[in-house]
């Protein structure tokens, strides 16, 4: 079974907001084993809206479509769906009651264009909207249903999850799970990794994907079965092949942070961390502020600085401080590419490492800080 996502909204198109509803939908439907195979964003256009929703139907058996719902002229939706199916809009008058019933609630009388909200196409299955103004609605053709749902995305979460999940499960009879697994490493680069798992990304069930990112690199591990016991083998089967390919340059699974990661160790060794930086703006202290007490906070110098007035200003710091570890890094930028210093100094010694990175500037302050973490990391482990 297909599934694709249509985004409504000039706003989207544009990229004046960002679009989270996508993220949302895919991995709801991805949960019950629908395959999501197209996403397509269109601007507040009848006919353009009806078109793609046209060439959908042709492919896939469930199209679900965001925004456009609500009372202004710019709100599309309705009148493309109807255009789609060559269908009149036909007034709810119950809708109509629910949407007044709202206002009531929010203490507002609504506008005369709210009616419209009350419109739906001919034929169309109204879906209730127990968190906002705009009703949802299902329309069903022999081989697809296409489900337009609101754009605001906490009334989206809503309606995904308590009516379009389980009308999938039961009109498209689903009888499969997937589910994903996010194995993440740093320290090397995707074109390594690549080099040793390429065999692994070539297999159809479960599949093995790269998501490169400055200084890591997440490998995403989806897994399709009958039941969540059958998918879960699989994820493990395939977790266990990758750290036994790769080793320690895996430092986590789904959520983990690597700044968690290292916190963590200087923690469980009793020790607290405090980072010295030049050159990120103060990024590094940024990503580790909050997450564990034994953080004791960071300094930030002009990229001016030499190496050896950080490490002296360091160990200053350290000892008046009394904080075991120490973390600094200087990144410096030049035409071609950008050098960054890495130091380390902890009860179990000092290390110092160079590297060079060529990529956009953009992402050096990211990449170094993910160069300095695996450094620190590495000497905990």
């Amino acid at each position: 079974m297909e599934a694709e996502i249509i985004t409504i909204g000039t706003e989207l198109l544009l990229g004046e907001i960002v679009d989270t509803n996508s993220r949302t939908i895919a991995r709801a439907i991805r949960d019950i084993g629908l395959d999501l195979y197209r996403t397509t964003t269109v601007g507040d256009n009848v006919d353009r809206i009806a078109q793609v929703v046209k060439d959908g139907v042709e492919r896939a058996q469930a199209i679900i479509t965001t925004g456009g719902l609500g009372p202004t002229v710019d709100d599309p939706t309705r009148e493309a769906i109807a255009r789609a199916f060559d269908v009149p809009l036909e007034y709810q008058p119950h809708l109509w009651d629910e949407i007044q019933e709202k206002f009531t609630q929010f203490g507002s009388i609504p506008a005369d264009n709210n009616k419209r909200q009350a419109y739906i196409p001919k034929g169309a299955i109204p879906i209730s909207n127990p968190v906002g103004t705009a009703p949802a609605f299902i329309f069903e053709t022999e081989n697809s249903s296409v489900i337009s749902l609101p754009g605001v995305p906490a009334e989206l979460i809503v309606l995904l999850h308590d009516e379009v999940i389980p009308y999938l499960k039961k009109r498209l009879d689903l009888r499969y799970v997937i589910k994903a697994r996010i194995v993440k490493t740093s320290g090397i680069g995707e074109s390594w990794l690549d080099n040793e798992i390429g065999d692994l990304e070539l297999l159809s069930n479960p599949t093995v994907g790269l998501a490169a990112h400055p200084g890591r690199v997440d490998i995403r591990i989806t897994a399709k079965g009958q039941n969540e016991g059958e998918v879960d083998e699989m994820l493990w089967k395939m977790e266990a092949t990758l750290r036994q390919r790769l080793g320690d340059v895996i430092y986590g699974i789904d959520e983990t942070t690597l700044e968690d990661v290292v916190l963590k160790g200087v923690n469980d060794k009793g020790w607290r961390l405090r980072v010295f930086e030049a050159g990120t703006e103060g990024a590094l202290a940024a990503s580790l502020k909050g997450r564990n007490d034994c953080y004791s906070g960071g300094e930030y110098f002009s990229s001016s600085i030499s190496q050896g007035e950080l490490e002296s200003t360091m160990e200053q710091s350290l000892r008046e401080k009394n904080v075991e570890v120490g973390l600094g890094l200087i990144l410096e930028y030049g035409e071609s590419k950008h050098n960054l210093s890495i130091f380390v100094h902890s009860p179990e010694g000092s290390v110092e490492v160079s590297r060079a990175y060529g990529g956009p500037p953009a992402n050096a302050p990211i990449w170094g800080i993910s160069q300095a973490l695996e450094t620190l990391r590495k000497q905990l482990s």
